[in-house]
């Protein structure tokens, strides 16, 4: 019996270091389960989105970032990373997986950096959210937070109203953080607006803590992402732009993709 255990324990010990799950991994505590949700949405050039791409798969294994998981209570956080643009399109790129050193960093972002780029029609922030969330019940760990990080360049132009289904998304204690990208300010079209870091501000972020860090330059790209990451995994909110003290009355009109969307569409 004793070897039969021992077996089982090695067995169990080789798929968790292969970031595989079994039903033993089920409900390993961490400090944080974290979903990034990124926008592949066409109006993100190319370049934008391997910019984009490349920015997560740096900041993953910063310093700083190592040291923010390691300085929490379980020395451990949960990740994975999804696409999203249009209603019908959500996909896992990375599974949930465990990280707690340089070593499970490194996995990660080299599984990161693999994946094909994909782009798809249309801007759902709403429908995006969603998906992030329910995967949480898929996760094989117990996080003492549950965060989404969500990021995109234009404001929700198709599929749910935004605000019901980021109150739905609250209501899990689920905390919503936002990495708005306004790298072409006034954007043409129905999916960009000039003032997209009040819409993530009013209309998509939430919960304790929550916050949104702009990109308005490329150069910003990969700092920002990494200074988001790292706040979030220590559980820290920046001096800039806190949703604590954002204005409480409403600044912008959540339905604004949607309204620009049909204008566009009746020219």
């Amino acid at each position: 019996m004793r070897a039969l255990g021992l077996a089982k324990a090695i067995s169990v010990l080789a798929t968790l270091a292969a970031g595989g799950v079994t039903a033993e991994a089920q409900g390993i505590p961490v400090d944080l389960e974290l979903v990034l949700a990124v926008d592949v949405s066409r109006s993100m050039d190319l370049d934008e989105q391997e910019l984009q791409r490349q920015g997560y798969v740096d900041a993953i294994t910063a310093p700083e970032v190592i040291q923010a998981i390691r300085a929490g209570a379980y020395r451990r956080i949960a990740l994975t990373y999804v696409e999203w643009a249009g209603p019908s399109y959500q996909q896992v790129v990375v599974p949930w997986r465990l990280i707690e050193d340089r070593a499970s960093a490194e996995a990660f972002a080299a599984e990161l950096a693999e994946a094909p780029l994909n782009r798809e029609r249309w801007t759902s922030i709403s429908s995006g959210l969603r998906f992030a969330a329910e995967r949480f019940a898929e996760s094989p760990y117990r996080g003492l937070r549950r965060v989404i990080d969500v990021s995109g360049d234009g404001a929700n132009n198709s599929g749910p109203p935004i605000e019901p289904v980021r109150d739905w998304v609250l209501a899990q204690d689920i905390v919503i953080n936002g990495l708005p990208i306004m790298l072409k300010e006034g954007n043409p079209g129905f999916g960009g607006i000039k003032e997209l870091d009040i819409y993530y501000e009013d209309c998509v972020i939430g919960g304790p803590g929550s916050f949104v860090i702009p990109v308005r330059e490329r150069e910003q790209f990969a700092p920002a992402i990494r200074q988001k990451l790292a706040l979030e995994v220590a559980g820290r909110t920046p001096e800039l732009l806190p949703a604590a003290v954002r204005v409480r009355e409403k600044r912008i009109d959540c339905t604004i993709g949607e309204r620009l969307r049909m204008q566009w569409m009746d020219r």
